[in-house]
């Protein structure tokens, strides 16, 4: 009898050691879930997103460019390397159009073609470009990257209610030749980039909002030509002479 009791005594603490066990175990997963996710720096999240973008060789995208209370939208079209053009529904019919080596900008109020010719090897950093492969490449050399709030994921506008959740960065320029001092992009739960906030030396901010993304789409090489309307006055290289 005496032997009964002492096996069963063995027997339920053998159990009791079982159960420690595997609440210890289980403790340790939870704590390693969760140091796993703390030790996702910034950097190595903005790497996920740039490798998310190298696999994308076009995108189309509903596009909103905000700067000064002043808002235009319209359709962005972009294929890698360095193609890009937006057909503006405001103001109607603008356009801007990038091949690769020429830019064109038409301004229909005012009859105006605004017209740059481009060295494949100068990369500009504009609020749109950023959005691609060769954006994000550029910015991970020229500058540092953190949270903006926390890694955990933050409303996109805090003062709308209900509003989508979306990590958010912030970058910080290198050198002070680059376009923007501060880069803030806001990434949504696709993995795409929703938003991306550039502030100017001069403080002043430009917001680029992107919706109703398609990826890789075959986009024809065609699409980022265009045609000088006849009747509208052309202004060549009015940003730089390409010569120097």
């Amino acid at each position: 009898m005496i032997k009964t009791n002492k096996n069963s005594k063995i027997a339920e603490n053998k159990v009791i050691l079982y159960r420690r066990i595997l609440t210890l175990l289980f403790t340790i997963l939870i704590v390693s879930g969760v140091y796993s996710q703390e030790i996702l720096t910034a950097t190595d999240y903005f790497n996920q997103l740039a490798n998310t973008y190298a696999e994308i060789e076009d995108y189309q995208a509903d596009v909103t460019i905000t700067r000064s209370g002043v808002v235009m939208s319209g359709v962005l079209f972009h294929k890698y390397p360095a193609k890009l053009r937006i057909n503006f529904s405001n103001p109607e019919e603008q356009i801007i159009a990038f091949d690769g080596k020429r830019l064109v900008i038409y301004i229909p109020k005012y009859r105006v073609t605004m017209a740059q010719n481009v060295n494949p090897r100068d990369q500009v950093t504009t609020g749109a470009s950023i959005a691609s492969k060769e954006g994000l490449a550029l910015l991970k050399r020229n500058y540092t990257v953190a949270y903006l709030e926390s890694p955990n994921p933050v409303p996109l506008d805090r003062e709308i209610p209900r509003s989508e959740m979306v990590i958010k960065l912030k970058l910080v320029w290198r050198s002070t030749e680059e376009g923007f001092r501060q880069i803030d992009i806001s990434v949504g739960a696709n993995g795409y980039i929703r938003r991306v906030v550039g502030i100017t030396p001069e403080n002043d901010q430009i917001q680029f909002d992107f919706v109703n993304i398609s990826i890789n789409q075959n986009i024809p090489d065609i699409r980022f030509e265009y045609t000088l309307p006849p009747a509208a006055n052309v202004f060549e290289n009015f940003l730089f002479d390409p010569g120097n």
